[in-house]
C-alpha cells in the first residue's frame, strides 16, 4: 500500500450512556443509549452500519487476558446487531488482543480495505450492579480455575491490585518513585472531574486524603485504583470519504496506531518489571507517523491504577525510562494548563472505569472543541491509550 491504511479513517461520531455506580440498568439498555447517541452524532442512519465491533466480545474471561469478573464483558455483538437490526458485511469481538482499542483498529482495517464504511464500535461494562450482586468474588474451586489464574491463586495475587502492585513496587525500587509522585495522578484526575457532570467522584480529593487512605495492595491505595461503574461508550469508525458530512463538522482523523506486543503474553512471567507492553505499542505508533511526542496537546493514558500512567508515559516517549515520577510530580505538567494535559474528564480514577473508551471520548470532545468547562485551549493533536502488563494498544488523533 502506497499509504498507511490509517489515513482512510475517521472517528466520525461519539456517543456516551449514564455513567454511574449500580445504575441497575441492563447493559444492554446502556449500550443502546451510546449506539444510538454515536449513530447519530456521526449524521448517519442505523442502516447506513454496516460494521460492528466489540472488545472483548461477549466473555467474561479466557486465559486471563478477559476482564476477569462479572459485568465486565458486556453484550456480544450479535446482541447489538440484533437490537438495531442491523444488516453488516463484518463483525467481530474478542480479548485475545493487544488491549481495549484493539477494536477501534479493528474497524480501521476493516474500512480502509473496504469491507465496511461505517462499523460502530463500542465498550460497555455494568461491573459495579454485577459485583454487589455477585455472592462470590473468586472461584476457591480448584476445577473452575484455568490458565493464568492457576499460577496466580496459590500466592493470593486475586485481581489487578495484587499483579500491578507488584510493578509498582518494583518502579519504587528501580527508580525511585515516590507515593506523593502517583497522588499527583489521582489528584489532577479529581480535579478534572469536577468539571466533568458526569464523572462519578465530585468531591474534593486532598494529598493528606491519599496519604491517609486504606491501603489495598501495597504500594497501591484505595485512591490508586480506578471506579467500577456502569456504562457504556460508543464511537463511529467512517471511511474519511464522509469527513465532509459530519454534521457537527469536525470528523477526528486516525493519524496512527500502536498494537506491538515485544515481550511474553503474560502477567507473571514479563521479563523487565520497570516496563509493561505499553513500551512495545509506543514505539510501534510513533514508527507509523511523523508526528512525536512534542506535538500532542491532549492524552487519556490508561489509568486503571495510577501507576499505569506512568507506565504509558515512559513507553510513549513523553519522558524517560524511570522518569514518569518526576514528571508528573506536583501535578502541574499533567494539569488542564500544562505541558501535556492528561484525564481531563477524570480518567478511570475519578470518572469511572470505561476500560479507555471514557478517555476516548473525551479526547474526541477536546479535540472538537467541545469540552465544555475543561477544554484545553487550541487541542489539535490527542493520544489515548489502553491497557496493562502484557495488554496494550494506543491511537494517535487529529484535527484535520
Amino acid at each position: 500500500m502506497s499509504e498507511r491504511f490509517e489515513q482512510r479513517c475517521i472517528i466520525s461520531g461519539i456517543g456516551q450512556s449514564e455513567v454511574g455506580r449500580r445504575l441497575t440498568r441492563d447493559v444492554l439498555a446502556l449500550t443502546l443509549d451510546a449506539c444510538h447517541e454515536a449513530i447519530a452524532d456521526a449524521g448517519l442512519a442505523r442502516e447506513d452500519v454496516d460494521g460492528v465491533i466489540s472488545w472483548p466480545g461477549a466473555v467474561s474471561r479466557a486465559e486471563g487476558l478477559a476482564p476477569p469478573g462479572p459485568g465486565s464483558s458486556g453484550p456480544g455483538t450479535g446482541a447489538v446487531i440484533d437490537a438495531l437490526r442491523l444488516r453488516t458485511n463484518w463483525h467481530y469481538g474478542g480479548p485475545e488482543s493487544p488491549g481495549m482499542f484493539a477494536a477501534v483498529i479493528h474497524a480501521c482495517m476493516a474500512v480502509a480495505c473496504g469491507l465496511c464504511r461505517h462499523v460502530l464500535v463500542y465498550r460497555a461494562l455494568n461491573e459495579a450492579t454485577a459485583w454487589r450482586a455477585a455472592t462470590e468474588r473468586v472461584s476457591v474451586d480448584p476445577d473452575g480455575v484455568r490458565g493464568t489464574m492457576s499460577w496466580m491463586l496459590p500466592y493470593g495475587a486475586f485481581s489487578g491490585p495484587n499483579w500491578i502492585g507488584l510493578w509498582a513496587m518494583r518502579h519504587m525500587h528501580e527508580f525511585g518513585t515516590t507515593r506523593e509522585q502517583l497522588a499527583a495522578v489521582a489528584l489532577n484526575a479529581r480535579r478534572n472531574a469536577q468539571r466533568n457532570p458526569k464523572a462519578v467522584m465530585q468531591g474534593e480529593l486532598r494529598i493528606d486524603d491519599y496519604l491517609s487512605s486504606k491501603m489495598i495492595s501495597d504500594p497501591l491505595c484505595l485512591f490508586d485504583c480506578d471506579l467500577a461503574v456502569d456504562g457504556a461508550t460508543a464511537v463511529i469508525v467512517s471511511t474519511s470519504e464522509h469527513a465532509p458530512d459530519v454534521p457537527h463538522g469536525k470528523p477526528v482523523h486516525v493519524e496512527a496506531v500502536g498494537s506491538a506486543l515485544q515481550g511474553r503474553a503474560s502477567w507473571d512471567q514479563w521479563a523487565d518489571m520497570t516496563e509493561t507492553a505499553a513500551t512495545g505499542a509506543g514505539r510501534h505508533l510513533w514508527s507509523r507517523t511523523d508526528c512525536t511526542p512534542g506535538d500532542v496537546d491532549v492524552a487519556g493514558l490508561y489509568d486503571g491504577f495510577s501507576v499505569l500512567t506512568l507506565f504509558w508515559l515512559e513507553g510513549l516517549g513523553f519522558c524517560d525510562k524511570g522518569e514518569g515520577g518526576p514528571f508528573v510530580e506536583g501535578g502541574s505538567r499533567i494539569a488542564l494548563d500544562g505541558e501535556l494535559p492528561l484525564a481531563t474528564g477524570g480518567g478511570q480514577l475519578s470518572a469511572g472505569r470505561l476500560h479507555a473508551f471514557g478517555h476516548l471520548h473525551e479526547v474526541c470532545l477536546q479535540l472538537r472543541g467541545q469540552a465544555s468547562g475543561r477544554q484545553v485551549a487550541d487541542a489539535k493533536v490527542g493520544l489515548v491509550s489502553a491497557g496493562a502488563g502484557p495488554l496494550a494498544s494506543c491511537l494517535l488523533l487529529r484535527t484535520a
